[in-house]
């Protein structure tokens, strides 16, 4: 290993402790090590900082600004070590906010969205993507958390579901209506569930097997949208997996209101069941809703009205 490879794996592992994941940031990493060991040089300065973030020059801005932003973060640790690397400045690839619009899906269209994907060849995959598809509808789930679902952590007994690990090293328990692990444990027992080479705990799993990954998910889920006939709203709004987490959240502040319940007291229930560590973030996934906003508003003047009297 290098020296600058030494450093890699201290920076990681300090940053890992305060409960960052750093998988991509890892990846990217050692890819920008590699190009400088290529090129046999071992300290970073600003001009080759940009020229490898600047690769491949094909791909977005925004993308080379988180590839810099990467190096950057790398740079600063290693510069309180080593005065010689240098730290590229913030505003040396300027952020163009590009923030999709989330698309909310209607009851219909998740329906759709099951139902398409038969247009999947393989059974099996097919009907991993729609037992997928409907658990995040249902829970809000983020799919890699989907994703590194493992057996054990469908509790049957008390219909819930564990999620653990997941952003910033949090772990939370989701309460499921009962219909939800009956339908994974229908998806579990299928017959042409395919046997890896080594065993794997996996919940979702692919047609060799294995555990799946965010390549298999968004592929097959791309094709699936195109089957069920869903557009893009906009540019900046296309169905996306991500997108159910969003539906969730607003459909789930929609029934209070309807219910006459207290809003604001179930805000932060929402939040803890979503696993954000901020209430911040969950009121981001609610300002892009017409009806949500409608209904906010009659509650206002209801209650302004009621002022009045």
């Amino acid at each position: 290993m290098t020296v600058l490879g030494e450093h890699l794996a201290g920076y990681l592992a300090v940053r890992r402790a305060l409960g960052y994941k750093l998988a991509r940031t890892e990846k990217l990493l050692a890819q920008f090590l590699t190009w400088l060991d290529e090129r046999e040089l071992s300290v970073i300065t600003t001009e080759l900082a940009l020229q490898w973030a600047t690769l491949p020059s094909a791909t977005g801005s925004n993308w080379h600004r988180h590839r810099l932003t990467v190096v950057r973060g790398f740079a600063t640790h290693l510069r309180a070590i080593d005065p010689a690397h240098e730290v590229p400045p913030a505003d040396l690839l300027p952020a163009r906010p590009r923030r999709a619009v989330p698309y909310l899906y209607t009851d219909r269209e998740v329906l759709a969205l099951m139902n398409a994907t038969s247009v999947i060849p393989t059974p099996h995959r097919a009907a991993t993507l729609r037992a997928m598809i409907g658990l995040l509808a249902c829970t809000g789930m983020r799919i890699g958390e989907a994703i590194r679902l493992d057996r054990a952590d469908i509790d049957h007994e008390h219909e819930l579901l564990v999620v653990r690990d997941s952003k910033f090293g949090k772990s939370r328990e989701l309460a499921l209506d009962p219909s939800t692990p009956d339908e994974l444990r229908r998806y579990l027992r299928r017959r042409d569930r395919p046997v890896p080479a080594e065993p794997t705990a996996a919940v979702f799993t692919s047609a060799a097997g294995t555990r799946l990954t965010y390549c298999n998910v968004h592929l097959a889920f791309k094709r699936t949208v195109e089957r069920a006939g869903l557009r893009p709203r906009s540019a900046a709004c296309r169905p996306r997996p991500h997108d159910l987490r969003h539906t969730f959240a607003v459909n789930t502040v929609l029934d209070a209101y309807r219910d006459r319940a207290d809003v604001q007291a179930r805000l932060p229930l929402l939040s803890t069941y979503l696993g954000h560590v901020h209430p911040g973030s969950t009121y981001w996934y609610l300002q892009a809703a017409p009806e949500l906003l409608a209904l906010a508003g009659q509650r206002l003047e209801e209650h302004l009205q009621g002022g009045l009297r």
